[in-house]
């Protein structure tokens, strides 16, 4: 298994980063979160999980070792693969989903893309026993001060929004984002995400 890659990164995408390892670009999936942290030509170190399934090898990459253990722990659930795992922790932190497990906080599964309500209490009595108790340590997000509409945009896409769900999701949170930035703060990509699924699961 491929514990971690370390390396400038070469390229990045809407969920893909390419990092240069010995001379070899390895493209590592990751949440919006993760690639938010990145910057091309900048050295970067990611924990990766790899999947490996009979026609693909897909290496899933994050910002820790903690994001790490929680994605393969949440694929130990009935009906979770790693794109579900990982839209899971693209909405919520590792100590988040601790959190909403360990207080039955149906609402806060059902605000990830592809949970409905029969799944979030499904996986609820699933991972009740499995994630742990939350830690207490997870900090607010790194904040993103320039481009969070795009970076948010792409976050949409890459979850698999169309293009204009996910003009209409950033145009919904735009409000949320400006008033950040007037109270002196700056938009947090991970907050927004949240609040743009959350427009989105209402209209669907």
């Amino acid at each position: 298994m491929i514990a971690f890659v370390s390396g400038p990164v070469a390229a990045l995408g809407p969920d893909t980063a390419v990092v240069e390892v010995g001379g070899v670009g390895m493209a590592v999936q990751c949440t919006p979160d993760t690639l938010s942290g990145l910057r091309i030509g900048k050295p970067a170190r990611l924990a990766t999980s790899l999947v490996v399934r009979e026609d693909s090898l897909t290496l899933y990459g994050f910002a820790d070792d903690d994001e790490r253990a929680t994605f393969e722990l949440l694929q130990t659930a009935s009906g979770v693969g790693p794109r579900l795992a990982q839209a899971m922790l693209a909405v919520h932190s590792p100590d988040a989903l601790r959190r909403a497990v360990a207080t039955a906080d149906e609402k806060a599964l059902t605000a990830v893309p592809g949970i409905g309500k029969k799944g979030a209490q499904k996986l609820l009595l699933e991972l009740k026993d499995r994630l742990g108790a939350p830690l207490g340590t997870g900090g607010a997000p790194a904040p993103v001060t320039t481009g969070w509409s795009d970076q948010l945009h792409a976050a949409l896409i890459g979850l698999g929004y169309a293009t204009r769900e996910a003009d209409e999701a950033v145009a919904a949170v735009t409000p949320q984002a400006d008033a950040a930035v007037a109270g002196g703060g700056t938009p947090q990509i991970p907050q927004l995400l949240k609040a743009a699924l959350q427009t989105l699961n209402r209209t669907r």
